[in-house]
Parts: structure tokens; sequence; C-alpha cells
């Protein structure tokens, strides 16, 4: 299977083991939750996969290599104690706790998050005298007399054995213990998840054109040659921050990242050609609307593989833009969920403070990003008309009131840091996870600055969120007009053809374009989703790409 179906497999996993009955104890007893080994080619993305289902399903995750645990890092280090057996007294060896339990109680304590995942890498590398200790540990989640809190959920991984020559194959009482998941390297599914994480449009088309270059390990005399899906995905990252400070891409940067030199020179040369279509074809205008003649001209006169760049160049800009909406959208309901917090708790104040119990919400309304309170990736983002007003109360205690928000505001902003800091350094947040706290950490730094000796009115909250609104009614205009470009300059281009097909198709397997469509419209979507029957003719762009690469 790819690497997206086998992480709907153990995410489906993950949710059973973590069933509870109405009593609160799992359902299924910790001996029978067998631990996942997920075997696959090096580089495919399988650390990667579970740290996403740990971000998903909002539990901790930790990590460690087996590769280079012995049995007394793994056990524990031996010590002697004293114990009484029948009026008698011995001496008697006991182990400490294990690193790797230690671990999951440290990330316990760190995060709070009581349930979690472990995952144990290269599992299939671990050395002979650990092999006993962890056949005991796969049935019952133990090394030595410690066992792996409950809640936490045992994953592991490995290479097959062509791969890494310190691997070694299980026995049968050792497979029985797994639930074993094979993965082979899948362009269409790593695409999938490239499109969504922003990957450099540069290494998207290309791949798109030479899938052959996605995955390959060759062994010559002169020694191994390979290219995986990491490197690629890390490649990305680098071409975008050497870009960012204006440092020059070539073949010995990329080399050092797709080790194989023939197509790391291939892509060299790609990526020279592809970034003068990025400056002849001026993309920041076409997205923003601009779109000249000279332009449409020039992209009906091109080849076919220059006309799939120049499409990933489009849909590498509206896709940015596109993102950056929907991620400010959810961080905004965020920030408006702590709001309504912080005014029910004003409101109880100033009950309790006049002994009426809580006064009735009045005031102006405001308007808000998502319906209910939205965690970092939860929810659409969908914006609605909510209240947001309070009415005061007597002096006395309004002035109370407001000391009692100057405090709660502090508070929120604290906690808020507290978060980023703990959760990005254990590697629970997700890249829109650490989006939407910098922001909230933004919004209430910037509340608690208003602070003065009265404390903070919340009214003024109220004009600090309304700014914050117009930010995001800036944001997802501009994403409209980059979607509505886009199909405008494809239109005028090239019509109903191949590469309307491709913007289309992209955009529907984007889960943010797909979320901001759904929340905001797009006619022009809509309309050629349905004229173009996409999925029925998805083969013909394949194969047509597949003839190329033969060529």
């Amino acid at each position: 299977m790819n690497i997206q179906q086998a992480k709907e497999q153990i995410r489906r996993a993950m949710v059973a083991y973590f069933a509870k009955d109405e009593f609160g104890s799992y359902v299924l007893p910790t001996s029978r939750q067998r631990p996942v080994f997920l075997l696959g080619a090096p580089g495919i993305g399988k650390t990667a996969i579970m740290e996403q289902i740990a971000q998903e399903l909002e539990v901790g995750f930790v990590s460690y290599s087996m590769t280079h645990h012995t049995r007394q890092s793994a056990l524990g280090l031996p010590f002697i104690t004293q114990k009484t057996y029948g009026g008698v007294e011995y001496d008697v060896s006991e182990y400490t706790m294990s690193e790797i339990i230690g671990a999951v109680y440290d990330a316990m304590e760190a995060t709070g998050r009581r349930e979690g995942i472990l995952f144990l890498d290269e599992i299939n590398c671990v050395s002979e005298t650990l092999n006993p200790a962890m056949l005991q540990f796969l049935q019952f989640k133990t090394f030595g007399r410690h066992k792996v809190p409950d809640g936490w959920i045992v994953v592991t991984a490995g290479n097959p054995p062509e791969y890494n020559r310190t691997a070694h194959d299980f026995d049968i009482a050792t497979w029985d213990r797994l639930k074993r998941i094979e993965v082979e390297p899948d362009f269409e599914a790593w695409r999938t998840y490239a499109l969504a994480a922003g990957v450099h449009p540069a290494v998207l088309t290309y791949l798109d054109l030479e899938r052959g270059h996605f995955y390959r390990v060759e062994t010559t005399v002169d020694g191994t040659s390979f290219v995986t899906a990491r490197g690629w995905d890390d490649l990305s990252a680098i071409i975008k921050l050497y870009e960012a400070n204006e440092l020059p891409v070539d073949e010995l940067l990329i080399s050092q990242y797709v080790q194989h030199e023939e197509i790391a020179k291939h892509f060299s040369v790609y990526f020279d050609l592809f970034t003068k279509y990025r400056g002849d074809y001026q993309i920041d205008r076409i997205v923003a609307g601009d779109i000249s003649d000279e332009v449409v001209e020039r992209a009906q006169e091109a080849g076919f593989d220059e006309r799939v760049s120049l499409m990933g160049l489009v849909l590498d800009a509206v896709s940015g833009v596109v993102r950056e909406a929907v991620w400010e959208d959810r961080a905004t309901a965020r920030v408006y969920a702590d709001l309504v917090e912080l005014r029910d708790g004003q409101q109880a104040a100033e009950g309790a403070a006049a002994g009426a119990g809580t006064g009735e919400q009045a005031g102006a309304g405001a308007r808000a990003g998502a319906g209910g309170q939205a965690g970092a990736g939860d929810g659409s983002g969908t914006r609605a008309e909510t209240g947001l007003g309070s009415e005061s109360g007597t002096s006395t205690n309004a002035d109370a009131a407001a000391t009692a928000l100057s405090r709660a505001v502090r508070e929120k902003l604290t906690a808020a840091q507290r978060k980023l800091a703990c959760e990005r350094g254990a590697g629970l947040l997700s890249d829109e996870g650490v989006y939407a706290l910098e922001r909230t950490i933004a919004f209430f730094d910037a509340a608690a600055r208003l602070d003065e000796r009265t404390g903070i009115e919340y009214d003024q909250l109220k004009d600090l969120f309304s700014a914050r609104l117009d930010e995001l009614d800036r944001r997802i205009a501009a994403a409209s007009l980059a979607l509505d470009s886009a199909f405008a300059f494809t239109e005028r281009a090239f019509g109903d053809g191949q590469e309307m097909l491709l913007l289309v198709t992209d955009l529907s397997v984007n889960a943010y374009t797909m979320a901001f469509i759904n929340d905001h419209g797009c006619d022009a979507y809509f309309a050629h989703n349905q004229a173009l029957l996409f999925f029925e003719r998805g083969t013909d762009l394949a194969s047509r790409i597949g003839r190329l690469e033969e060529d």
C-alpha cells in the first residue's frame, strides 16, 4: 500500500485502541493492542505520518530510534536493594526505569497529555542481546518491570534488509505480535501531501514530468545512488530558504539532497529553466488579476513541459494565498472562542460583585470566524455574526471586573506561550497549529499592552478583535481574487484544455483550497469542475506525462 493508505490504517487502529467503555476503561486490553509495524524503504515518510496522526488525534508523541539502544539503556541499569521474605532479609537485583519509558513520563509531565503514541523506529535493527526483551515488550508493553503508561500505544517501524545491512527479519513469534503494514513509494500519494504542504513548485512540476525520478535506489561499482521522498521534501525546504535570502540554488546544493548524480544534474537544469519561467510570466501579477496579452500569448505558444511548469507556478501562488486565508480564519476562530470565555467570566464577576448573578449580554455584535471553538487545524473557519457585547454594572463593580479581565488576559497569554513552547518542542504541532498559537499570542500580547492602572476594558478587546477581523477580510478577498484570476488566465490562455484540468484537479485534492471554496465559494471552480468531468479525463493527462517521460 502507499503511505496515505498506511496512514489511514494506522489512524483507524489508534482510534480503536483509544476507545473506552462507559467506566472509562480501555475496551481492548493492553496485551491485545498489537503494535503496528510499518515496514518500508527509507525516506518515504514513516515518521512524518506518525507525527501527523498524533497531531490530528491531539495525543502525545514520543519517537525513539532503536539502533543505538543496548540492553542496559532499554531495560534500565541494575542496582541492589533489600527485601524480606519469610522474615529473612535478602539482597535482590532491581532495575532503574528504562530510558524509553522515562521519556514517555517526561512527555506526559511536559504536555499534560495522558494518552499518546510511542514510536520506535528501526526496531528490526536492535542488538541480539535485546531481542528477548523486545518480544516481551511487543506483547505486554513492558521493559523489565516498567510498563508503558496506560493510554500510550506502541507503533514501530523499520526498513527491509535490502535497504539496511543491520536489519534482520523477525521470526514467527515476533510477527504474530505485530500489525504488519508494508509501504511502497508512491508519487501520487506523496503529491497530495505535497500540494497541501506547499512543497516548492519546481519540485512538484519536475516530478510531474519525471515521475521515475521520485524514488530510486541503485547500487553500482561506484557505490549507492539514491533519491527519496524525504530528499525531495528537504530540498524543497532549503530551496525556499535560499530564495528568501537571495542565495543561489545550484547543482552542488541539489546533489546534497538528491544523491543521484544523473537526477541531480537533470533537476538543476530544470530548476534554472523554471526560475526563468517565473520571471517571464510574472506570476504575482497573474494571481492579482493583472493579466497581460503578452503573457497569454506566450503561454499559448509554449510547449507541453513549459505549460506544466507554468500551471505549477500559478497553483503554488494561489495555494499560498488561500492557505494563509484559511489559517488566519481558523486562528481568528480560536481567539474568538477565548474572547467569549473572557466575556462570560467578566459577566459572572460583575454579577457576583453586584450580588445579582450574571449580567445580561448586550451591546454591539462582532464578526468572528468558525462556528464554535476551533483549535489548530479544526473546522473550516466559516464566518458568522456573533455578539461579544457585555453590560457593565456600577463604577466599583466595573473597576473590579476590569482588573479581573486584565488578569484573565495575561493568563490567556501565558497559557498560549507555554503551550507553544511545550508542544512545538514535543513535535505535537503542525505548521498550522504553530501559526494559530502565534497569532493567539500576538492578539493577547497586544491586549495586555493596553493595560493601565484601571485594567483592560472589554470594549478595548472588541476594538482589537475588530481590527483582526478587518485583516481577515483582506486575506479572504485576496484569496478569492487569486482563485478567480487563476481561472481567468487559464481560460484565456488554454480554454478548457489539459491545463484547466490540471488546475481543477489540483485545487480539488488540496485540503486548504477546498476548505476555502466550500466556505467562500468560487463560481469558476464549480463551473469548470462540472464541465470537465476531470476524474474521467485525469488518466489522459497522466498518460501524456508518462509518454513524455519515456521520450
